[in-house]
């Protein structure tokens, strides 16, 4: 597993439309945190709230404010939060609000010591801090309420935010407690750790479904999103961006047409030494109609730059070159000799297996409004990296990370597009540059071919199975741009297992199985050339996205090879020996799961219709979820694939909200779907073809398919669902569609074209 990022946080404001709180922080330097003056004078007339963790405040009415320092996106991970807080707080939920972090460095993860939403992390990193958070302040108020009551705290019950002593039948209820200004108890963090905290049998919060806090505000308009925000004075600025994704440089700016425009302030040349963007120029003007309009008067003239040339053919081409010398990459896992291996086996099968550039595209473009105050530079934007965007915005600004004041909003959207700080580059400049605040909002089309998008890939995979049918090797060759190393954090890279150096292990991840094979390499190869030319990110899944679409299709490959069904296959593999113990029997129990819903290999289709499998540890391999799905489709003789229905099981451990996990499951497997059979970009001319919806097409309401989910809770620590299932839909669709007619792709996305052509080969 990689070691995860320490040092990150963020802070709260409240604009026009909807209402909201802040969050920020710093990357490979160290953002610090720059207090504006109003918090204090705020706190000064505030009342007196009882404070018993920073993760959450009970004021003087018995409401309980959580604050989530994780980026909410439409997953509800604030209310995640709030409802492990409410278990040991004993808190009613009517009783519970939600509030977004600031980037004051309090509120640093628990786990990460980073302000960083992604991976999956939320609830399993931080369920024990925030339950532990609760208990304190259960405990706290218990003691006050005794020494109120004149009872001894061991007698007292907490339950719907009273606190009762059945004997006397007193009770007093948080709100009384509060008032009454004697709960003052603390905790260290060995008291913290000290605590007992409830047994799964205990629970009468966790595994309800209560409504997610964040809707109503998300309904009635008061929750902010970043493109909500309004500030007096503020101004627009609409993007100019060259036709080569990155390396491009401006070479001359003709803003005579420009001027022409009403409103037209300034064309803002970007100036970016964090090198996030290059040859970008801001047209700003009074309103966003004409900044755009200004924006599309501007006359640039540019150095296309080193990749002007370079195209999606050429990238795959780099990756086979690379791919085919002995001395490429470094080794992610080196386990026996596969070789060896080779030379001995009854059956060898090779196959290479590619994905193309994905694009996240979330409903809400990309946006920031920049502002500064005196020596502080305030950003207002939804963003999944407070850290790392906080030290991009002072980079962009040329002033010191901890002058920078970061105001997280609600996100339209991230898959992990809002990891990245883009968006806030031409925020922060055009502001410096006109003396105003300054708010950028980006067309679709500056949103899709300015993306960091998820590479290509390229994969060698090569197998080898004894007389008995037992696979006994594996090699894996994975060739890709490495997103993580791009964000310059050293510590989310991980040392090679043969020592060459750190490698990006968000690109292999996955490859790591829990199937038992005793000669298994896994090698992780850069491809210098897309990385540079297609600077790229973590898009909701990473490597678990392209990793088990190459296992789980040669997973299938060795069992069609040696007569025996993939599903069973999949069983025998998962026996749990040595380091896969554990890991493999609930991987085992999920695929069992998966099968027994869908009616696995109990009923005959219709010809031109199959079912395939695939089961997955879906994220890095200490911090899995275990996920199968059971995919069912049909063939048109022209090779279209419809998905009938797609059956997943996830083991979640412990569930927090069983709606809410659903829905997550659901949409990841949807997502999953889309980029199995739909989703595709493609370079040219070191440019992005696709601008818009219209040709780059995801998954239509039309073509959903009927999804059945299983939800295995089972009591174990709780795992992630935002990004699990989408990993393990690609390979079950595509072996489905081998099983309907026997045809083997081995590309993503599964066109009706690639099926066809493998029908007839």
């Amino acid at each position: 597993m990689n070691k995860h990022v320490k040092n990150l946080a963020p802070e709260t404001t409240d604009l026009s439309r909807r209402s909201f709180l802040v969050g920020t922080a710093a990357t490979g330097l160290v953002l610090g945190y720059a207090a504006s003056g109003i918090d204090e004078a705020l706190a000064a007339t505030a009342p007196a709230n009882f404070e018993p963790s920073v993760w959450y405040s009970i004021a003087p009415d018995g409401l309980v404010t959580v604050t989530c320092g994780k980026a909410d996106m439409g997953q509800h991970v604030a209310s995640t939060m709030a409802q492990i807080v409410a278990e040991e707080l004993g808190a009613n939920w009517k009783d519970m609000r939600v509030q977004l972090a600031s980037n004051d460095p309090k509120f640093n993860d628990p786990v990460l010591g980073a302000q960083i939403t992604g991976g999956s992390w939320s609830t399993m990193m931080n369920f024990d801090a925030m339950s532990r958070a609760g208990a304190a302040g259960r405990i706290a108020l218990t003691e006050a309420a005794a020494a109120s009551m004149g009872v001894p705290a061991s007698e007292l019950v907490v339950r719907a935010s009273t606190i009762s002593h059945p004997k006397s039948k007193k009770s007093m209820s948080f709100a009384e407690v509060v008032k009454s200004g004697k709960a003052t108890k603390t905790f260290t963090a060995d008291d913290l750790k000290a605590i007992k905290l409830k047994s799964a049998d205990q629970y009468t919060m966790i595994g309800v479904s209560v409504p997610q806090l964040d809707i109503p505000l998300k309904v009635n308009g008061t929750a902010k999103y970043g493109i909500d925000v309004m500030l007096p004075g503020m101004v627009y600025g609409a993007l100019v961006t060259p036709p080569v994704r990155y390396g491009a440089t401006v070479k001359s700016v003709d803003d005579s047409a420009a001027k022409k425009v009403p409103g037209f302030i300034k064309a803002v040349t970007l100036d970016d030494k964090t090198t996030t963007t290059t040859g970008w120029v801001v047209a700003v003007a009074n309103t966003y109609a004409q900044a755009k309009k200004a924006a599309e008067a501007l006359k640039v003239s540019y150095d296309g730059g080193p990749n002007a040339k370079l195209s999606s053919e050429s990238l795959f081409a780099e990756a086979k070159r690379l791919q085919g010398l002995s001395d490429s990459g470094e080794f992610f896992v080196k386990d026996g000799d596969p070789n060896a291996a080779f030379g001995t086996a009854a059956k060898v099968l090779e196959a290479e297996y590619t994905t193309n550039i994905n694009i996240h595209a979330p409903m809400e473009p990309m946006n920031a409004t920049a502002e500064f105050k005196g020596d502080i530079l305030h950003i207002y934007s939804g963003n999944q990296f407070a850290t790392r965007s906080g030290a991009i915005a002072a980079g962009a600004a040329g002033i010191d990370p901890k002058f920078v004041v970061m105001h997280q909003m609600w996100l339209g959207g991230g898959f992990g597009r809002r990891l990245d700080a883009d968006m806030m580059v031409p925020a922060v400049q055009a502001a410096k540059a006109v003396g105003k605040p300054v708010k950028v909002i980006y067309t679709r089309e500056n949103d899709m071919t300015m993306d960091f998008s998820r590479p290509l890939t390229y994969q060698k995979v090569k197998a080898g199975v004894d007389g008995d049918g037992k696979l006994v090797a594996l090699s894996h060759d994975v060739v890709s741009a490495w997103p993580t190393q791009r964000w310059g954090i050293p510590d989310f890279l991980s040392p090679s297992v043969d020592k060459k150096g750190p490698l990006d292990a968000f690109t292999v991840n996955g490859s790591d199985f829990f199937y038992t094979v005793p000669n298994h390499y896994v090698r992780a190869i850069k491809n210098e050339m897309a990385h540079n030319a297609t600077p790229s990110g973590q898009l909701r899944s990473v490597a678990p996205g392209w990793t088990f679409w190459a296992v789980e299709s040669m997973v299938d490959e060795i069992a069609h090879a040696t007569g025996k069904d993939p599903a069973l296959l999949r069983v025998e593999l998962l026996d749990g020996k040595g380091k896969n113990d554990g890991g493999a029997q609930r991987l085992r129990n999920t695929l069992l799961a998966a099968m027994g819903l869908a009616g696995y290999g109990t009923k005959k289709l219709p010809k031109g219709e199959g079912m395939g499998v695939a089961c997955v540890s879906s994220q890095e391999r200490a911090t899995a979820s275990w996920t199968a799905c059971v995919a069912h489709v049909a063939v048109a003789p022209s090779g279209e694939v419809t998905v009938k229905k797609l059956t997943v099981a996830t083991d979640v451990g412990t569930q927090v909200n069983p709606d809410g996990i659903r829905a997550q499951v659901e949409g990841a497997a949807l997502w999953g779907m889309s980029l199995a059979l739909f989703e595709k970009a493609t370079l040219k001319d070191g440019g992005i073809e696709q601008t818009n919806f219209d040709t780059y097409t995801p998954l239509r309401m039309s073509q959903l398919p009927e999804v059945a989910v299983n939800v295995i809770a089972n009591g174990e620590k709780a795992t992630g669902v935002g990004e699990p299932a989408v990993t393990v839909v690609a390979p079950a669709i595509g072996n489905a569609v081998f099983n309907a007619v026997g045809a083997r792709v081995r590309g993503l996305p599964i066109t009706a074209e690639a099926v066809k052509a493998a029908m007839k080969a």
